[in-house]
């Protein structure tokens, strides 16, 4: 092990021959290879359970006796033999994807910056799509052999908890993570010493301690501002995620483009690509570009070597997920930095105009299209709304020549998948299954899974979710932490039997959480039909600061209490990666109602899909590409509403409709083994036509060859 990989935090019981279980836990690798999870439940199931799924705090919370006891088990002994083994191999390989593809790119770095990254719940560092969409790229790239280098921020409160009061508002807590209990270590310079930045605020210099995750083969370093020669403020600057005014949010950004760019120069590393994941990261470009211009090069031979190998993916449609900061706070922060660029004020301030809205502000988007070369949307209709948002950064071009490509979000499978399904695919696809995930061939062979069998399989989640449920409404019931009326509200009357639709992102108003409570009377029908019961599951979080999505938790958390409704409704809280995994695999049906075309992709439903749970969705995002017809269920928006009310009404009338006549008549259409053979047809064509499409597979390799490839490409010549 390298000193970049030395852990923390050992419990330093670990009998000789267990010793490297410790690498294991401190390496997210285990999180998505089956076996090495199976390891860490063997030692302790109930422990394992408990920490949700960490073997860092597993190990911590372990006692001594048990570590002698696992050391003289010949069993565990072996199963954690044959789990070391695959690690070894898995992390010496050199026969990578990447490496056979491009052998020529064998010493190329890609610098990935995003500010929220989601790898596993145990490190709180994200707060929805963004991450989770960052952690699962980065799996991938592992997986390949994509030399893969993150950079983000160590957020040592997190993202927020979620507590919602009994009458149904959403409260933010935060409190310090157990950095202990995380696979999280202090990141080393070539040196020896602790790797360490300064970055200028202004009139005031900032330092930050940076930290490293590993998953897999690929590497994550975190910014943390919390050092004691810090100033009070600057200490708190990355405490929180998405926290604070608009102030603290350009300088993170500054902390996260520029501070990234001298992260990697500390370590020793020189990357070849960078990639700007969002708006966020774009100031990288200007550092970059200030490091040439110190070296002698003008500012017109930098921008165009930085321009080149820079690539940047946005991940919105809704303007206000474009940040613009006021002109007074651009010259607070970079008044002294635009000259060592070699540009004048009112030159640095034209790179982040916007041409439709010059007055609005330094716009982080209009930034980084300016500055890099390869630009994508993340789906094929967020690729054409984005052309049509930006294209006045191009006047005189039409719309279809504007360079803004799109590359469709995907799932990192093996993050994603039930156990169950799992070993269902594997015996039916072949056990390889996973490194050929974007192959459609090997989902041709879902065809001959058994009806039953799938069925079957489907319904051990379902009860795995079920029982996740009520065992978190008990324990917050025993805790005093939940009345009685939230009891309810958290789903301890949800029936295992009854059809079940899962509801599940972040309450932004966009996406429409409420559209099934548009006619209350037709979804109590719905939902209340004794020989044909329907559930819902919802869950998720609003930013603190969004007060509509706030309304729109109370709303929906308002009728999960309404006793009318008898149970079919629930809310839980605290949504993330871990209660995330037994939604997706557990409920019957995946729901999603954005208001077109505001959903620039949305991965969720991908990972229902992959677990046998069709979706019904508004056609939009990923959707509008992945739908044929028999693989789950459409809402069509009309083109011609213009009005928001009134394009409600139509798509809640499009929704009960799907209800009333095709979702629910088909899941209880049983034949003499009490098989639904029509909504098993669905849930397979689910599978076999949306797996291999929207996988990160896929997405990895289509990021490889239509923008890192051609952005490691030789650069122009410096005139």
């Amino acid at each position: 092990m390298t000193d970049d990989q030395t852990v923390t935090g050992s419990p330093g019981t670990l009998p000789g021959g267990l010793v490297r279980l410790q690498e294991l836990a401190h390496n997210l690798w285990w999180s998505w290879k089956p076996e090495a999870r199976r390891l860490f439940e063997a030692i302790d199931p109930t422990l394992w359970r408990l920490t949700h799924h960490n073997p860092v705090k597993l190990l911590h919370d372990l006692k001594p006796d048990r570590f002698a006891a696992l050391g003289e088990d010949p069993v565990f002994v072996r199963q954690y033999s044959g789990v070391l083994k695959a690690y070894d191999e898995y992390m010496t390989a050199k026969g990578t994807w990447f490496g056979n593809q491009y052998p020529t790119l064998s010493a190329c770095t890609i610098a990935y910056f995003s500010a929220e990254l989601g790898l596993h719940n145990s490190i709180p560092i994200y707060s929805g799509g963004l991450g989770i969409l960052a952690g699962d790229h980065c799996k991938e790239a592992s997986d390949l052999g994509v030399p893969i280098v993150g950079l983000g921020f160590m957020y040592p409160q997190g993202y927020f908890h979620q507590r919602i009061t009994p009458e149904g508002w959403q409260e933010a807590e935060y409190e310090p993570f157990n950095r202990l209990d995380s696979p999280i270590h202090q990141a080393m310079a070539p040196s020896g010493s602790p790797c360490q930045i300064k970055v200028e605020m202004g009139s005031r210099t900032v330092s930050a301690l940076v930290w490293q995750v590993r998953a897999g083969r690929v590497r994550l370093y975190l910014i943390d501002t919390d050092v004691p020669e810090n100033a009070p403020d600057d200490r708190e600057l990355s405490a929180r995620l998405y926290g604070g005014d608009q102030e603290v949010r350009l300088r993170q950004e500054i902390l996260l483009g520029i501070g990234g760019v001298r992260v990697f120069r500390t370590l020793g590393l020189s990357p070849v690509v960078w990639h700007a994941n969002e708006g966020h990261a774009a100031f990288l470009t200007l550092e970059r570009i200030r490091e040439m211009v110190q070296a002698g090069h003008s500012h017109a031979e930098a921008a165009e070597l930085v321009r080149h190998s820079t690539v940047f993916t946005t991940h919105t449609s809704v303007p206000a997920g474009h940040d613009v900061f006021p002109i007074h706070l651009i010259e607070r922060y970079f008044e002294r930095y635009w000259e060592q660029l070699g540009l004048t004020r009112d030159a640095f301030l034209r790179l982040g105009e916007h041409p439709g809205s010059p007055a609005a502000g330094f716009n982080m988007t209009a930034l980084a299209i300016r500055m890099c070369a390869h630009l994508n949307g993340v789906s094929r209709e967020h690729g054409r709304v984005t052309r049509i948002m930006w294209r006045s950064l191009w006047p005189g071009l039409s719309e279809d020549l504007v360079p803004i490509r799109s590359i469709t979000n995907g799932v990192h499978s093996p993050t994603w998948i039930a156990p169950e399904m799992n070993h269902l695919y594997s015996k039916y696809l072949g056990p390889d299954w996973t490194e050929r995930s974007d192959d459609p061939a090997v989902w041709h062979r879902v065809s001959d899974i058994p009806d039953n069998e799938l069925w079957a399989t489907h319904q051990v989640s379902k009860r795995k979710l079920m029982s996740f449920i009520r065992e978190r409404a008990r324990t917050g019931w025993i805790q005093g932490r939940l009345e009685a009326s939230q009891v309810l509200a958290a789903g301890t009357l949800l029936d295992p039997e009854a059809l079940t639709i899962g509801f599940a992102r972040r309450f932004a108003t966009y996406k429409r959480a409420t559209l099934l409570f548009r006619d209350v009377d037709r979804l109590k029908e719905i939902l209340q039909n004794h020989h044909r019961p329907v559930q819902i599951v919802f869950a998720g979080k609003a930013h603190p600061a969004d007060e509509p999505g706030r309304q729109f938790i109370h709303q929906v958390y308002s009728f999960c209490k309404d006793h009318g409704l008898g149970g079919h409704i629930a809310f839980l809280k605290n949504y993330d990666m871990h209660l995330a995994k037994f939604l997706v695999q557990g409920v019957d049906v995946w729901l999603n109602t954005p208001c077109p075309p505001m959903e620039a992709s949305g991965t969720s439903g991908q990972k229902a899909a992959l677990n046998g749970v069709p979706h019904l969705s508004v056609l939009d995002g990923w959707w509008q590409e992945g739908y044929d017809g028999a693989n789950g269920w459409a809402i069509t928006s009309s083109p011609d509403l213009t009005d928001p009310q009134a394009q409600d009404a139509h798509d809640a009338e499009q929704l009960y409709r799907l209800l009333e006549q095709e979702v629910v008549p088909l899941y209880y259409t049983r034949d003499r083994d009490g098989i639904p053979r029509g909504w098993i047809q669905i849930v397979k064509n689910a599978i076999r036509t949306i797996t291999p499409r929207f996988c990160a597979r896929r997405m990895v390799k289509e990021y490889m060859e239509l923008m890192y490839a051609p952005a490691a490409s030789p650069q122009p010549k410096v005139w």
